[in-house]
């Protein structure tokens, strides 16, 4: 490659990343999913459209595959154990014996109704079982889902691709030959050997954070971001799930104490979009359109049953011994989303000369597209009709502020909705817990520093800092004055999550 023609790369890369990131902001402010933006912008520059020519299989999985491990490190990194804590076991259920059965149930779907041999039955199946961690990861950014189901769905989406990738692999053997007895032992092997590994690599990688003092404060996210990458590849290299290593390592470092966690976030955050951007903008330009059509009715049947039937159904399979309660398990049916990960892996069976498997890769795009512009914009009006979402619910607020990382304290931000009994309280008799406090309202589009004595209205939007250890309490108290008054400790209430 001569100069002339890395500087014409590197022009047309960056102008595609700057496109998507000003289109990411376009598509939130209309409710249009940012996955699919960047899917068509590869779409768009691809051989249908401008022109770009890119049919490198082995070159899309290997690139989808890393930058879903970056993906995964991101969410772990962002991910508070004392979120997931409490549903770990539901989650990692649901993200392993639900993965298998929605597998099963979607492959007697696609051999049943469209007339697939048994192997590519099931590697469809596989294919869409698992949830995306980016898609998921995305929605919980902006949508204010309680603590124990936003937990869920983000600990489901870290622990299912490994089982998917596993599935995926083994089904793409061959000749096919499956062995169910060889299958689980090697499923169990490489979720307990990555899972293993991952740890380690994490509470070793925190243990040594602690004790070296790095030259630049700038390089501590750039070495927790690089222990997680380590714990996927050395996951790889021992033949077990490098995913799970991935995640787990970076959950265990998130939630170690390690200096510098609003940085860290932040730059986590940033590398993870990255390669969101990357990933589906590759992806897109591997598909060609024009031999999507004969496969869109496929797409679409093979969609239903997985959102209408195996979805379901492995939520209820896998949930009913954890007392969840029906509105969650109904909002985790149909927030299911696809998007990256069923694309890449359905490029696995194609490098591996499984025949006709090329059909499965239009069959899972359309499916992703078609199945994220109906799920995406419905989830906020579902999870309303279920309940799900308090309109007083706080939302934290990313700032760049060494005080408060230094303090280990978290912005939040709250909008007095008008049948609250906040109204009229005064910020003493809120009685927030020690150290958490009101630190600003804006009322009618004007901001002030509040007094003891100021009472708070409906319509305010209060800005309150707390610490970590003390967030869960100031949310607590603040949810029981909204249901029951300043007094509200007298009539047995303390805003617990309903």
């Amino acid at each position: 490659m001569t100069l002339e023609e890395l500087y014409l790369t590197v022009s047309i890369g960056g102008l595609v990343l700057l496109a998507s990131i000003v289109g990411t902001r376009v598509a939130t402010v209309v409710g249009f999913p940012s996955l699919l933006l960047f899917l068509l912008v590869g779409v768009a520059i691809g051989e249908d459209g401008l022109g770009l020519q890119f049919d490198d299989v082995i070159l899309a999985r290997n690139v989808g595959t890393a930058a879903l491990a970056v993906i995964l490190v991101e969410g772990g990194l962002t991910t508070r154990f004392s979120d997931i804590r409490k549903v770990l076991a539901p989650a990692v259920t649901l993200g392993t014996v639900g993965v298998i059965i929605s597998t099963v149930i979607t492959a007697v779907g696609a051999r049943l109704l469209l007339g697939f041999d048994w192997q590519l039955a099931l590697l469809l199946g596989a294919i869409i079982a698992s949830t995306d961690a980016a898609a998921v990861f995305s929605v919980l950014r902006v949508l204010p889902l309680p603590r124990r189901l936003a937990g869920l769905l983000e600990a489901e989406s870290g622990f299912n691709d490994a089982p998917g990738v596993i599935l995926v692999l083994m089904f793409s053997v061959v000749p096919f030959v499956f062995k169910p007895e060889h299958a689980f032992t090697d499923l169990i092997y490489e979720l307990a050997g990555g899972s293993a590994i991952g740890l380690v690599i994490g509470y070793l990688g925190a243990f040594g954070l602690r004790r070296i003092a790095l030259p630049a404060s700038g390089l501590y996210p750039i070495a927790t971001f690089g222990l997680g990458l380590v714990a996927f590849a050395a996951a790889g290299d021992a033949h077990t799930s490098g995913f799970i290593a991935a995640y787990l390592a970076a959950v265990v470092l998130a939630n170690s104490g390690l200096p510098h966690r609003s940085a860290t976030r932040s730059f986590a955050e940033g590398v993870g979009w990255l390669a969101q951007i990357g990933l589906f903008v590759l992806l897109g330009l591997l598909v060609d359109p024009s031999e999507l059509a004969v496969d869109v009715i496929s797409a679409i049947v093979i969609g239903l049953v997985l959102l209408l039937v195996a979805r379901p159904l492995s939520v209820v399979g896998t949930l009913i011994w954890f007392r969840v309660p029906w509105r969650d398990q109904a909002f985790l049916s149909w927030a299911g989303l696809r998007g990256a990960v069923p694309i890449v892996l359905a490029t696995f069976p194609i490098v591996a000369g499984v025949p006709d498997s090329s059909r499965l890769l239009n069959i899972v795009f359309v499916l992703v597209v078609v199945f994220t512009l109906i799920q995406g914009p419905s989830l906020r009006p579902i999870a309303h009709m279920l309940g799900l979402i308090s309109r007083e619910a706080t939302r934290e607020i990313q700032v760049e502020a060494a005080p408060l990382d230094m303090l280990d304290a978290e912005l939040l931000t709250m909008t007095v909705q008008r049948p609250s009994r906040l109204h009229n309280v005064t910020i003493l008799e809120l009685r927030l817990p020690d150290p958490a406090v009101i630190t600003l309202i804006i009322r009618d589009g004007h901001t002030f520093v509040p007094e003891p004595d100021t009472r708070i209205e409906s319509g305010d939007e209060l800005l309150i800092i707390t610490t970590s250890k003390t967030r869960a309490a100031a949310e607590a108290r603040l949810r029981a004055v909204s249901r029951r008054g300043k007094l509200a400790h007298w009539f047995d209430e303390y805003g617990e999550l309903e």
